[in-house]
């Protein structure tokens, strides 16, 4: 029998996990919830209704393991804790200051209900966060540095499309190279905001608009873009649906450490993403944890679990004897 999985928000992040459900044979889609008019929303799986957000309750029997693809800002924080209610949940909670508040939230809801709630599943939170946890872990004399990029902030590009005169844009993250290397060769240094990542912006301004103004509150904007060196780029409409409309990202994380007699040995551990589509690649990794959420809760597990508590064993279709032969 599949894990009968419901997706609830049809954005690209939802689109995703269908995509990837469809990828594990294992796995069946079956409903899509939505704050949409649900006559609306036409989704790829022949058959699989489209329901309404309000109508979740009545199809909980129906369904192993809700996947919530809302935003982490507003979405999230109310909807995980009262999901896992009714169903053993996965999200991709990413406001990191927030993840015990919300970690506890979620614990309370799921241990009430008898299910489980998996959070902050995806890159980063999510498996970023192992390899960090491992370096640590492994190389205790040492010292962690990420970085993002090359690759698409959704929340920066929202931002600028939010400055007066605007039209349209979207922002890169980028890596800054030298600091990469003083890194990975094992400088350990001590590295600024500005000295990390650099942000470059493609923007379609509105007809008449100041272009000098627009670039000043672009590079200007607090919390966003003050802190870096910040690049704006005025293309046209046309220039940014052909050269910007895919939603790549990625990034590194590098744990350097020193071991044996007076710290002279030196290793780094690296671990990289260079990703074609930021929502795909998320919701592949929210799938694989769906499946340890309805087998968690197989075996009488409940409460909230993140990507720490969790086996790798439980993330794959595999059964052990075959992990043992092929992966290990």
């Amino acid at each position: 029998m599949s894990i009968r999985i419901g997706i609830l928000g049809y954005g690209n992040l939802g689109k995703g996990v269908e995509y990837a459900i469809a990828q594990n044979d294992d796995l069946s889609l079956k409903a899509v919830f939505t704050r949409r008019d649900p006559s609306t929303v036409k989704i790829m799986t022949k058959d699989v209704p489209v329901y309404s957000v309000n109508d979740a309750a009545a199809h909980a029997s129906e369904i192993d393991v809700l996947i919530l693809c809302g935003g982490s800002a507003n979405d999230l924080p109310v909807q995980t804790p009262e999901f896992a209610k009714l169903f053993n949940v996965v999200d991709s909670f990413d406001t990191h200051a927030r993840i015990p508040e919300h970690f506890a939230n979620v614990d309370k809801a799921a241990k009430e209900a008898g299910k489980v709630g998996i959070i902050s599943i995806g890159w980063d939170p999510g498996l970023f966060s192992l390899i960090r946890m491992y370096g640590n872990a492994v190389l205790p004399e040492g010292n962690d540095y990420t970085f993002w990029g090359k690759g698409v902030s959704q929340g920066h590009s929202d931002a600028i499309r939010r400055v007066k005169g605007v039209k349209n844009g979207k922002q890169y993250t980028i890596p800054v190279e030298s600091a990469l290397e003083r890194v990975r060769s094992g400088e350990n240094p001590t590295l600024t905001t500005r000295e990390k990542h650099t942000r470059e912006c493609f923007v379609v301004p509105e007809e008449g608009a100041d272009l000098a103004q627009i670039e000043k509150d672009i590079k200007t904007m607090p919390n966003y873009f003050s802190d870096y060196d910040t690049t704006v780029h005025f293309i046209t409409e046309e220039e940014l649906i052909k050269n910007h409309s895919g939603i790549p990202h990625g990034g590194f994380v590098i744990r350097t450490g020193t071991t044996g007699e007076n710290n002279q040995t030196k290793h780094t551990i690296e671990f990289n993403l260079k990703l074609g589509s930021n929502p795909e690649f998320t919701s592949s990794v929210l799938c694989a944890f769906a499946r340890a959420a309805y087998r968690l809760n197989a075996e009488g597990v409940t409460g909230c679990k993140t990507i720490f508590d969790i086996a790798p064993a439980y993330l794959c279709k595999q059964n052990p004897d075959e992990l043992r032969a092929h992966l290990l």
